[in-house]
Parts: structure tokens; C-alpha cells; sequence
């Protein structure tokens, strides 16, 4: 059992972060980042075309990262394959020992660096898990057995509790869990009384563990850009403020992801650690909110 998986049914304090994979052939930094982020975090999420921008492909970096003893995350969206890809990528996935995967929809193309490219959303993430339910099975999207043996996938999905449709947000999440979701992360959270009620009233019911989305904000400018730039998500003029008003705006940043790693500890299972192109401050930033690392 992957240490993630068995994070999950042992009902630890879960603890996952991002990486990116290159633009290009030299997976060097990506190992680096996710080496200095080994004994901090459960898994490392090797995400798929965020934001439709491209990279090396998430199979390719997760594979790599799980040869250097690093638990990936892989991120997998139905934007760019259809079911044969999807089916074939999962398949391939559980071949190379790579066991967690985060279903997703995908972002649409046109906010991405190949506005021209054509989609093909054969797929959404609700039946991205349930065909990897029927793969656990032993069975393919058409329900003929795998004559090769069934997968061991262990798989996830995305939820925005700062959703502007309530009814919607519980719908979504309720298709998620019968579908097979064993586990959430979730969108940057910057209302954590929004994420209280969403755990109390909704998830609470269902024993999954959601993971808190923290992202670290650079500075004021970067506040802004998020609060303009990411549906849903209105990062508080109090933190716009403070990071304003310092004299080091990275490291009260710092001190404001950590606050929020406190807060999600009393209100949720685990966070999910977000820092673009700073993910080597991650663990300081654990070390900040009081998290010991992780014994494997």
C-alpha cells in the first residue's frame, strides 16, 4: 500500500503539494522541487496541462518522480484524450507502479498557450472515475473484461467549496463520491468559513477526506492577480493589507499560508500546498504552521 493510500484509511492529517512538470526534456528541476518536498508531504501531484499550458506530460513526470522514491499524485484531465487514451494512460499508470490518480475535466484550451488546439472532452471527471472503478474492476469503459488484469488505482477529485452554486457544489461532490472518489483536493481556499460549512453540512457525511487548497501569495500584486484571474476565489483586503504594508512581502506570505495550514487543521483532513515556482519554501512554511515531517 502507497503511503498516500494508506494516509487516507489510517485517517492521518493529510499533507500533498503541486509541481509542475518541465517545458521541455530535462526533468532535473521538477526532481529537484519534489525532492526537497520528500518527508514533508504524503504525495507530490504532478499536474496535467493546468491551465491548458503545455508540459511534459503528467504519466511521464509522475513515473519519473516515483523512480526517485517520490509518491506522485497524477493528475489526469479529459480534455486532451478521449476514452481509448484515457483507459490506455490509466492502464499505463498502474504498469509503472503509480497508483493515486486526480480525475479532472480540464481547463478549457483557450486560456492556455495553444488557443487553436481542438478538445476533446470525450470525457468529464465524474466519468473519468467511474470508468476507473470499472478498470478496478477488471472491466473497460464497454464492460469487457481486461484480459490482462484489473488496475489498483486509487483515485481523487477536485471540489471548489467556495462555489457560487450550493446546490450545484453538492451535487457535483455527491456524483464525485459515488462515482469512486476516495479523496478531495480543493480549489485555493481564501474563505474558510465558506470551507467550514461546506465540511460541516455537505462532506461530513460521506467520510472523505478534503484537503484544503493554500496557495502562497507573494505579495499584493499577486492578491490581485488571483482575486481577478481565478473564479471563485476573493483574497480578503485585510491580507491585501498586510502584504501591502511589509517591508518582506514573500515572507509574509509565508506567515499567512502558514495561519492558514493552522485554520484548516481544526476544520478539515489535510492540505494541498500550492507554491508556483517556490515549492522549495513549502517546508519552511510546515515548519511555520507546527507540522512535523512525515515518517514513512
Amino acid at each position: 500500500m502507497t503511503v498516500f493510500r494508506n494516509a487516507v484509511l489510517s485517517k492521518q492529517f493529510l499533507i500533498t503539494a503541486e509541481v509542475a512538470p518541465p517545458k521541455g526534456g530535462n526533468p532535473a528541476h521538477v526532481v529537484d522541487m519534489a525532492r526537497g518536498l520528500k518527508n514533508r508531504v504524503h504525495a507530490v501531484n504532478v499536474t496535467d496541462g493546468s491551465r491548458a499550458v503545455l508540459r511534459m506530460s503528467s504519466l511521464a513526470a509522475s513515473a519519473i518522480l516515483l523512480q526517485q522514491g517520490i509518491e506522485p499524485i497524477c493528475q489526469m484531465a479529459c480534455r486532451d484524450r478521449n476514452r481509448i487514451g484515457l483507459q490506455a494512460d490509466l492502464m499505463g499508470a498502474h504498469g509503472l507502479g503509480i497508483r493515486s490518480i486526480l480525475a479532472l475535466t480540464g481547463d478549457p484550451v483557450k486560456a492556455g498557450d495553444h488557443p487553436g488546439a481542438k478538445s476533446v472532452f470525450d470525457m468529464e471527471s465524474v466519468r473519468l472515475l467511474r470508468v476507473i472503478d470499472k478498470l478496478n474492476r477488471g472491466i473497460d469503459f464497454n464492460d469487457k473484461p481486461l484480459s490482462d488484469g484489473k488496475t489498483d488505482l486509487f483515485p481523487g477529485a477536485a471540489v471548489d467549496p467556495q462555489s457560487k452554486s450550493w446546490s450545484g457544489l453538492q451535487r457535483r461532490f455527491e456524483k464525485k463520491v459515488e462515482a469512486g472518489a476516495q479523496f478531495f483536493q480543493s480549489q485555493l481556499i481564501s474563505d474558510f468559513d465558506r470551507l467550514d460549512k461546506f465540511v460541516t453540512k455537505i462532506a461530513s457525511a460521506y467520510d472523505k477526506p478534503i484537503l484544503a487548497g493554500i496557495f502562497l501569495i507573494k505579495s499584493a500584486k499577486n492578491a490581485r492577480f488571483l482575486n481577478k484571474k481565478v473564479p471563485g476565489v476573493q483574497i480578503s483586503q485585510e491580507i491585501i493589507d498586510r502584504l501591502e504594508r511589509s517591508c518582506d512581502p514573500l515572507r509574509e506570505g509565508m506567515t499567512i499560508a502558514a495561519e492558514q495550514v493552522r485554520l484548516a487543521r481544526d476544520l478539515c483532513h489535510g492540505v494541498h500546498m500550492m507554491a508556483i515556482r517556490t515549492e522549495h519554501l513549502i517546508p519552511e512554511i510546515l515548519d511555520m504552521a507546527g507540522v512535523e515531517p512525515i515518517e514513512n
